[in-house]
């Protein structure tokens, strides 16, 4: 079964949390931004070049989450249409979410953090658990 909390119980619902409270910080900061997406597929090139930087690193050993996260938000750069750009968009987020947590994967894996398994998320806005 693959529960997408990629090796670390409770690690992805962890991560979302912390991503409402830090979308509900931007709000209460900015207030709702309505302005322009700013993509266009003359940004094609460098999310090709981005693909073939990435295959590259890949086929040599040398694959990083940089490498991954790069060419998807160069993709989503590369799009015009409202409906590809959302599905570009959900892969950037999602690709960001796995490397947060890898890193707290890697972290419980080390010894450096506390143990994430053994600590549940907390809802937002509770201050507990």
């Amino acid at each position: 079964m693959n529960d997408g909390d990629y090796g670390l119980p409770g690690s992805l619902e962890r991560v979302l949390d912390e991503i409402a409270g830090e979308r509900r910080a931007q709000d209460v900061r900015w207030g709702i931004q309505d302005i322009p997406d700013g993509t266009s597929p003359s940004r094609t090139p460098a999310a090709d070049a981005a693909k073939r930087e990435t295959s590259a690193a890949f086929d040599d050993g040398t694959l990083t989450w940089r490498h991954i996260l790069a060419e998807e938000v160069l993709e989503a750069f590369a799009e015009s249409d409202p409906e590809a750009l959302r599905t570009e968009l959900i892969q950037v987020a999602a690709v960001a979410v796995k490397w947060a947590q890898a890193l707290d994967r890697r972290a419980v894996t080390a010894g450096t953090s506390p143990d994430l398994r053994a600590t549940p998320a907390t809802p937002p806005g509770t201050g507990r658990p």
